[in-house]
């Protein structure tokens, strides 16, 4: 482990002009030996262990561009607080890594959730908090891109630089204190949904199952998208080679050295409240995926039967029978492996009845209702649909019922890799003129997103992708979906805007949308070559957002996204139609007044204040068609 000697640091940068090119200012140490503090931040313009080693080996233009970048203001403020608070060594990423070296960066990788868990005190700096206190509530209008919070909890490196250390303290951008890891501990519980335990104890103290660790990381990015997976290797206690470019790859890497180091089934549990999981691979594609399992808990095979017995009985699932075959059988649940045949595992099944209607199967194949050692905070199992592909199973949905007999352990092989689906739809989404109206994309539900391109890949399927404007206090959520085949999109503006998280309001939009499913096919042209498009009227204002689907290949579309003035129903039945509005700035340049929200409002009173005034004498003395303009810089046409 390299470490920067604090006090080399400091003395160079103070005396910068004498500095010999020949002072060292990192040392190699053993992480365990060695008592350390350590820094946790969200990148910018950041200095590297070469420019770090080789600051006075470079000509004065050169050495002052780097000792002018946020980067290296940071290293320093971290090395005076680490001297400080009495603490020699420090470890930063940025500069004490050489990710030159393949091996040493992968090295780093793999070690680093232990090199924060070993050390005395971590920093924590958020470079976008002015206060002098920790944020209490979220702040949709400062903080757009990171659903109200700083960015630091948005990102994906940062979870375990949260829970491993014992004590974290957080600094504003000014490095003045504004809290530590202990006694904010139920304010973290709020923000990331990692319980008081974790927060307080560590992993150890509670044991949280791996579909509860993978849900903190839901809704946390990172630059690289391999990167979603390497940053939680320490949070699993795994390892594994870093091989950038292999792309989302590395988090199926990711789950297949979880289960080689755990039994832990819920780990398949992924998305268990949505009502359409993605077709094929048992294994998830993405940490998003488990956005809602934070309460999924383990359940140990010891006591298993009893959870079984109690859901074979609730669901009238038959005679149980002989219990002592049930348990004996239980004990294959222990064991699971991961094989190149897929993942070898014994699980209780119940069968659907022939002819079952399955939604993502194209064919008749057989299909069970798995039963899986999980369950959510109620104490009910989690379960799990598969149907016959050759010797091995994919995940399915099935909205048929289960027949009425009590279930068999059976030994089975659960793809582990995502095979080639013959009913998706790759979809691009074009949605850059929404910006022009203060609008944003926050997100989308149930799964995340890669850029613009988004794929349903089955043929039922729905993803919700919401938009916001948070200085008029609208948000509206575009529905991508397939039903039976055929692809359908549909629009949702937020009438009531209760000023919950944007997350609340996908989760609503996503039932809504899902219930209707047949009917927003039925309102999509019959001819799958025609654009189609869709509006929904934003409230407070005379705009819409629009939704145009367009073809673009046999499995290819374009979405386009956009905010259009309301075509009619934002002035029927008024009998005059506005056909532009537009005012002065006291610099005489012209703007647009159309913005939404209040000022259309304002800007329609005043409409029809004038409206009012001229109405008897345009209709009396000019002809239908007369294009006049009034002092208040408004043209309207008589109809």
């Amino acid at each position: 482990m390299r470490l920067l000697d604090v006090n080399a640091m400091l003395c160079r940068e103070r005396d910068i002009q004498r500095a010999s090119p020949n002072d060292e200012v990192l040392k190699e140490l053993d992480h365990k030996s060695a008592a350390y503090a350590i820094l946790s931040h969200r990148w910018g313009a950041e200095v590297s262990y070469e420019e770090v080693t080789d600051l006075m080996k470079m000509d004065e233009g050169g050495r002052d561009e780097v000792r002018h970048r946020s980067g290296y203001k940071k290293i320093i403020k971290s090395c005076e607080q680490a001297m400080k608070d009495g603490h020699e060594l420090l470890w930063i990423d940025t500069c004490c890594i050489n990710k030159q070296s393949s091996a040493e960066l992968s090295e780093a990788i793999n070690s680093m959730y232990q090199w924060y868990r070993d050390a005395q005190v971590c920093y924590a700096y958020l470079h976008d908090v002015d206060e002098t206190a920790f944020p209490t509530r979220p702040d949709h209008s400062r903080f757009i891109a990171s659903n109200g919070w700083p960015e630091w909890f948005l990102r994906g490196w940062t979870l375990q630089e949260l829970i491993a250390p014992r004590e974290v303290q957080f600094f504003n951008k000014d490095w003045v204190s504004i809290g530590d890891k202990s006694d904010l501990a139920p304010r973290l519980e709020r923000i990331t949904q990692i319980p008081y335990g974790v927060l307080q104890n560590g992993l150890e103290s509670s044991s949280p199952s791996v579909a509860q660790i993978m849900s903190w990381a839901a809704d946390r990015q990172t630059t690289r998208v391999e990167d979603r997976a390497y940053s939680l290797l320490g949070l699993f206690g795994v390892s594994m080679p870093m091989l950038y470019g292999e792309g989302e790859k590395a988090f199926r890497r990711l789950q297949l050295e979880i289960i080689r180091e755990s039994n832990d089934y819920s780990i398949f549990a992924w998305n268990p409240t949505v009502k359409a999981p993605r077709y094929g691979s048992v294994l998830a594609d993405d940490p998003s995926y488990f956005g809602a399992c934070h309460n999924i808990q383990k359940v140990e095979s010891d006591t298993f039967v009893d959870h079984l017995i109690k859901y074979i009985y609730k669901n009238e699932l038959g005679n149980l029978g002989d219990e002592s075959k049930l348990r004996k059988a239980a004990q294959q649940l222990s064991v699971f492996v991961a094989t190149n045949a897929g993942i070898q595992i014994c699980l209780p099944v119940i069968p659907y009845p022939e002819s079952p209607c399955v939604t993502h199967c194209p064919d008749s194949s057989p299909v069970f209702k798995a039963i899986l050692a999980c369950s959510d905070n109620y104490g009910n199992l989690i379960t799990l649909d598969l149907a016959s592909r050759g010797p091995s199973f994919d995940r399915t949905f099935s909205n048929g019922e289960v027949a009425k007999t009590p279930p068999e352990f059976k030994a089975l092989y659960l793809t582990h890799h995502q095979t080639a689906d013959p009913w998706h739809c790759g979809l691009t989404l074009i949605d850059t003129n929404v910006s022009h109206h203060g609008f944003v994309r926050c997100g989308s539900f149930p799964r995340g997103t890669t850029g613009n391109a988004i794929t349903l890949s089955s043929r039922a399927d729905l993803i919700v992708i919401i938009y916001v404007n948070y200085s008029t206090k609208s948000r509206f959520a575009v529905g991508l979906g397939k039903h039976s085949g055929r692809e359908w999109v549909h629009v949702i503006c937020d009438e009531q805007n209760d000023h919950k998280p944007w997350l609340s309001f996908a989760e609503k939009a996503y039932d809504a949308m899902w219930s209707a499913s047949a009917q927003h096919i039925m309102s999509m042209p019959n001819s799958p070559s025609e654009d189609f498009i869709k509006h929904a009227h934003l409230p407070r204002s005379v705009w819409a957002a629009t939704v145009v689907w367009g073809k673009s290949g046999r499995y290819n579309s374009n979405v386009t996204v956009d905010i259009k003035q309301c075509p009619g129903c934002c002035v029927a039945p008024h009998r005059w139609m506005i056909s532009s509005a537009h005012q002065c700035d006291p610099d005489g340049t012209s703007r647009q007044l159309w913005q939404g929200g209040t000022a259309c409002m304002e800007r329609r009173k005043q409409f029809e204040d004038i409206r009012r005034h001229f109405y008897t004498i345009l209709d009396m003395h000019q002809p239908v068609g007369t294009e006049t303009v009034h002092s208040h810089g408004v043209r309207w046409t008589t109809a």
